[in-house]
């Protein structure tokens, strides 16, 4: 994906880190989104056979983590290609 999406010229990020903040203070985990797109869009990618609900939370967070406040989830391991957006 990430071969394809330089080709079309799409900026991204692959596998950004991302640090938590609690109350002023860094924790000591922090966030890998697949991808952010232009600082606009995270990108989930998921190869499952469902999108589950820790799918959903998972991006919230990334969201979170980010300040962004839009997250694509796309699944490749069901018949067809489909996708969750999802808004903070």
């Amino acid at each position: 994906m990430e071969y394809e999406f330089k080709m079309r010229n799409l900026p991204n990020a692959r596998e950004k880190e991302f640090n938590i903040e609690y109350k002023n203070t860094i924790l000591p985990h922090s966030y890998n989104a697949d991808f952010i797109f232009d600082d606009i869009i995270v990108l989930e990618v998921k190869a499952q056979k469902d999108v589950i609900e820790d799918h959903f939370k998972q991006t919230i967070n990334y969201l979170a983590a980010t300040k962004l406040k839009l997250g694509l989830i796309i699944n490749f391991g069901e018949e067809s290609l489909k996708f969750k957006r999802v808004l903070l």
